[in-house]
């Protein structure tokens, strides 16, 4: 049985080529799903903390997430009804007219480590779509990424058809992005804002407990 080492340096350093084999290596071999899903937060926590002290970039990270996406597929069919989606469900996405989504790549890594079951939406997402996507799958929290100034105010646009549609009520949104403010994004409605994958965790955490 491996003790997953090559996993977490994969993760680590970006090489998502192989993840996924090594992955479907460490399930052949018998390593428990629990703990490939522990290894695999661990190289994720080692990227934040690079990332926090500057010996990381964005195109650094975007990798990693890739790798943690990558790595999910291969787990999902052995911990359906397990370690997935444990935490709760997310639906997120990028703003409509807006194709960035590095930021919200991310976040999704991240999200996905942690234990929680994440449906992105993509880049360029209407607020209609927004509101089917809360309708069909019921999550405890959406995610509204926004990365110009020009596309930022589509956060309140979401918020207020979440209202019209009596959706509101029924989830917790968290916003975030480059132009994005705690304070803008508050007057925009949102319950809380997150600049970073690391912040939108302990965010998502604390908004499922007080859902």
């Amino acid at each position: 049985m491996s003790d997953c080492s090559n996993l977490v340096e994969k993760v680590i350093e970006g090489d998502w080529k192989e993840i996924g084999k090594l992955t479907q290596d460490e399930i052949d071999c018998g390593t428990k799903p629990e703990e490939i899903i522990s290894q695999l937060q661990h190289g994720m926590e080692v990227v934040g903390e690079k990332y926090s002290t500057g010996e990381y970039f964005l195109p650094d990270m975007m990798k990693s997430a890739r790798c943690m996406s990558l790595a999910f597929e291969v787990l999902k069919p052995v911990v359906e009804g397990g370690s997935f989606g444990k935490l709760g469900k997310v639906v997120i996405g990028t703003v409509k007219s807006d194709m960035h989504d590095i930021g919200k790549n991310i976040v999704t890594g991240f999200l996905k480590g942690v234990g929680f079951e994440v449906i992105d939406l993509g880049a360029d997402v209407s607020e209609d779509r927004f509101a089917e996507e809360v309708m069909r799958h019921q999550p405890d929290i959406l995610g509204l990424s926004s990365l110009l100034t020009t596309t930022m105010h589509q956060i309140g646009v979401v918020i207020k058809k979440l209202e019209e549609t009596g959706l509101r009520s029924r989830v917790k949104v968290i916003a975030g992005g480059a132009p994005v403010t705690q304070k803008f994004a508050l007057s925009m409605g949102a319950d809380a804002y997150a600049e970073d994958g690391g912040e939108a965790v302990k965010i998502c955490k604390q908004l499922v407990k007080q859902s």
